[in-house]
């Protein structure tokens, strides 16, 4: 088949692809069940993996917690065993392989592999609206977000190459979070968020099956503009948000603004 006739073929999958996406808006999402479904949560003794395991102890999920802090993964674990749950804690240092190895032989065995054979499971990715859009005095801080929505997208095409659609995947995206690992950040047009938002956006977006999780979810308009504004008309708008912080890698002590 010619190239021009795939042209002609793509155009009716791209009107219904809109339709189907405009009828959706009016229709409830079905959630899913995770009762009884194995759960692994790396970065589970603080903060956004804490609250995250909390939220999956509820709905009665089997835990396996993963974080380099001895004392705060314990913590995790005895809280999610109050709640109900199953909770296996395990100190584990994700910039390792061998740990990482090490800990999945001792409890799950196999990750990607496993859930491809059996075409079923739920990856998720956290990431950050920076890993979308840029902040000044912050590129490393950038460039690792734009690395995990990289690989959250090539991940997702993958399987749908493969025909894996029973493996669904997710990506976090939100603003900053009040959780101290930027010093007292602000923003002129959006709020910083609390973890308690950001975790319930985020087990919304995993019960729902939504690839892109942006908190808040308006973002998604700045992506579009992203893509449309001129370059002049998007550094204004980059001015206009006046994003500031009080500390980042490099620039301790200093007041930073965007």
């Amino acid at each position: 088949m010619n190239l021009f006739m795939e042209f002609l073929l793509l155009l009716p999958i791209i009107i219904y692809s809109y339709i189907e996406a405009f009828v959706k808006l009016f229709i409830p999402v079905k959630r899913k069940s995770v009762s009884g479904e194995l759960v692994l949560i790396t970065g589970a003794g603080h903060g956004i993996g804490r609250l995250t395991a909390y939220e999956f102890a509820n709905r009665q999920s089997r835990l396996v917690l993963w974080d380099i802090n001895k004392h705060g993964i314990e913590e995790t674990a005895a809280e999610c065993r109050r709640l109900g749950a199953a909770a296996h804690a395990f100190v584990v240092d994700c910039s390792k392989r061998e740990e990482i190895y090490s800990a999945a032989e001792k409890t799950t065995k196999a990750f990607l592999p496993a859930m491809m054979k059996n075409n079923r499971g739920h990856i998720v990715t956290v990431a950050s609206v920076a890993g979308h859009l840029v902040a000044s005095f912050m590129v490393t801080y950038c460039s690792s977000k734009f690395a995990a929505v990289g690989f959250h997208k090539a991940l997702t095409q993958e399987l749908s190459a493969l025909g894996k659609d029973g493996i669904k995947t997710s990506c976090l995206c939100p603003v900053f979070i009040n959780t101290g690992f930027v010093k007292n950040p602000s923003t002129r047009l959006v709020k910083v968020l609390e973890p308690e938002k950001v975790v319930n956006k985020l087990l919304e977006g995993i019960l729902t099956n939504q690839k892109i999780i942006f908190v808040p979810s308006f973002l998604k308009i700045s992506l579009i503009m992203e893509n449309i504004l001129p370059e002049r008309a998007l550094a204004a708008v980059y001015k206009l948000q006046n994003i500031q912080f009080d500390a980042v890698v490099g620039y301790r002590n200093r007041v930073i603004s965007d």
